[in-house]
């Protein structure tokens, strides 16, 4: 549940933010929904992708040295942060040799992390996040510290919600890494041409929220992995 304006951190405390917090307080069994959905489909998930997470655990530390789990700080409801749960797709240390981002053909990816990736199959340890709570099924994707550090105060609005592991930001930018494939400086193609465009959505999913809507974009996620291209979509909005 939404936390009360005044309980809310000061840098969220904004007249950009505020139009998206009146919008979710009129949706409060919506995100009642949200949260049981999150916490009973995380348990179910859990169960039932043990064994396949165990393999793929194994398949990881086969293929390359360090831990199974990539733990990078990211940020979620009220500017809260945890640590991410991902199976490791990149050379131990990536974070240390290269962005934040990773770009199409990132040379740190390792043979079963690009195979992990095109199925966004790394992405299965964050069960574990959804039933503590840091993550849902549907959010904003978990930035990094260093780019939370500069955002536009309208885009603390997505901070009323938990990150989510998937988004139509994330539907609309699947290729992400090949849009920054070529660009000289990585981080700034990110924040100042990437990053708003997905914050579009973000911004537009917190005020629209609804938990029937969610379900939508979860369905959406598992076609746009199956293949389907949403990038007709995304060049209609741009007109």
């Amino acid at each position: 549940m939404l936390k009360r304006w005044e309980e809310l951190p000061d840098f969220m405390r904004t007249d950009e933010v505020r139009p998206y917090y009146d919008a979710l307080q009129k949706k409060k069994l919506g995100m009642v929904l949200k949260r049981v959905m999150d916490l009973v489909g995380g348990l179910i998930l859990l169960i039932i992708l043990a064994i396949p997470m165990a393999i793929i655990a194994v398949m990881i530390k086969l293929d390359s040295e360090g831990p199974v789990f990539y733990r990078q700080e990211r940020i979620t409801t009220y500017g809260k942060h945890f640590k991410i749960h991902k199976f490791r797709t990149m050379v131990s240390n990536a974070d240390k040799i290269g962005t934040a981002v990773t770009v199409g053909n990132d040379s740190r990816i390792t043979k079963v992390g690009a195979k992990l990736r095109g199925c966004r199959l790394d992405e299965l340890p964050q069960v574990l996040d959804l039933i503590s709570g840091d993550m849902s099924f549907v959010g904003t994707r978990p930035e990094a510290v260093r780019y939370v550090e500069k955002y536009k105060p309208e885009y603390y609005a997505t901070l009323l919600l938990p990150a989510g592991i998937t988004s139509e930001a994330s539907i609309r930018y699947k290729d992400e890494a090949e849009l920054l494939e070529n660009a000289v400086d990585v981080d700034k193609v990110y924040v100042e041409d990437v990053l708003p465009g997905k914050m579009k959505y973000n911004l537009q999913s917190i005020k629209e929220f609804s938990f029937i809507g969610e379900i939508k974009t979860m369905f959406r996620t598992v076609f746009a992995v199956l293949g389907k291209d949403y990038s007709e979509e995304e060049q209609k909005s741009r007109v």
